[in-house]
């Protein structure tokens, strides 16, 4: 690709997946300096890529489903690379006549694809996403270095809306919060039971920490459920889908700690440099733990069933049921100092 020409990077379309993508953007960045580079991703992530990253785009597009490759026609780039797997992306790229497509060869799309990299096959253990995406660049002859944590610095104006937000809440400046994600996308298995998330924020709150639950709309049952088991007295605020993705970042940057599922927000955490406790069930911490420069827990009970990665349990939930209060508790508490 010439010096000058102009780069898409197609995003990921899941939060987490964006932001364990960003070490590999980075390395993109710095193999084409003078190239301008725009990233196209759909609503619910792009706003993550206007905040102050390694990967440093010159510009970000929102694109929605209907009208993709006519949006990425319009942008006149030389080329694409595709983060997502799917078979649909690398048509919707030719749809949209960019004469250099690049990604992995996978879903049956290696004939879309002008620059195809077989995926990696691992050595018996699993592949961390960081590093799936990590060698998706280095397959295309770019060095990834050594830089395999995602960092994110929220920008002044993120910061500002999220403090803003905290105040109509009810949260004074300085107030010590403790962040949770009690939901998770994927599916219910990846919950631990909202009951215990009550007595963790219980046990905080009478430490003098406020807790601020967060997540997407499709979590509210979730935070209902977390309220109606509080004791009496217990102070929560519940910012569940109340927040936009830029607001979101910027409260959990606020936090001195953040608990999680496995979910978008835990790996927005660990790129913030926020202490994260992270409880993993069904899935594997060892493809998606948070890749973080700050300090991070992961919490897993070993049985013989995970990780299934099943979207709902068919037994008795076990891997999650077997975390208990006082091991979530102790890491909470550790991490505030």
């Amino acid at each position: 690709m010439k010096p000058e020409a102009r780069l898409i990077v197609r995003a990921p379309n899941w939060l987490g997946d964006a932001v364990m993508a960003l070490p590999a953007l980075a390395a993109v960045r710095r193999a084409y300096p003078s190239s301008t580079i725009v990233v196209a991703a759909r609503a619910g992530v792009a706003p993550l890529f206007r905040e102050r990253t390694a990967a440093a785009p010159n510009d970000v597009v929102t694109v929605d489903e209907r009208g993709e490759a006519g949006q990425l026609r319009a942008l006149d780039a030389d080329a694409v690379l595709l983060l997502p797997n799917s078979f649909r992306s690398a048509w919707l790229t030719r749809l949209a006549g960019i004469r250099e497509r690049w990604g992995f060869r996978t879903s049956g799309r290696a004939w879309l694809l002008t620059r195809g990299v077989p995926r990696p096959q691992g050595s018996g253990r699993p592949l961390h996403q960081v590093q799936y995406y990590r060698e998706l660049v280095r397959g295309l002859g770019i060095e990834p270095g050594d830089d395999a944590v995602p960092l994110v610095t929220p920008v002044s104006t993120t910061l500002e809306k999220a403090d803003a937000l905290l105040r109509r809440s009810g949260i004074s400046q300085g107030e010590r919060i403790t962040g949770f994600a009690p939901g998770a996308a994927y599916g219910t298995a990846k919950r631990w039971p909202p009951d215990r998330v009550a007595r963790v924020i219980e046990a905080l709150a009478r430490s003098g920490t406020t807790s601020v639950l967060v997540g997407a709309a499709g979590d509210r049952d979730t935070g209902r459920a977390i309220e109606s088991a509080l004791s009496p007295g217990a102070r929560v605020v519940n910012l569940i889908g109340r927040t936009s993705l830029g607001e979101l970042i910027g409260v959990v940057a606020r936090c001195a700690a953040f608990v999680s599922n496995d979910s978008g927000a835990m790996h927005v955490a660990g790129a913030l440099r926020v202490p994260v406790t992270a409880i993993f069930g069904p899935t594997d911490e060892r493809v998606t733990a948070p890749a973080a420069a700050g300090p991070a827990d992961v919490i897993v009970r070993d049985v013989f069933c995970r990780p299934c990665l099943l979207r709902e349990c068919p037994i008795d939930h076990r891997c999650m049921k077997r975390i208990d209060v006082d091991t979530v508790l102790k890491s909470v508490s550790a991490h505030l100092g």
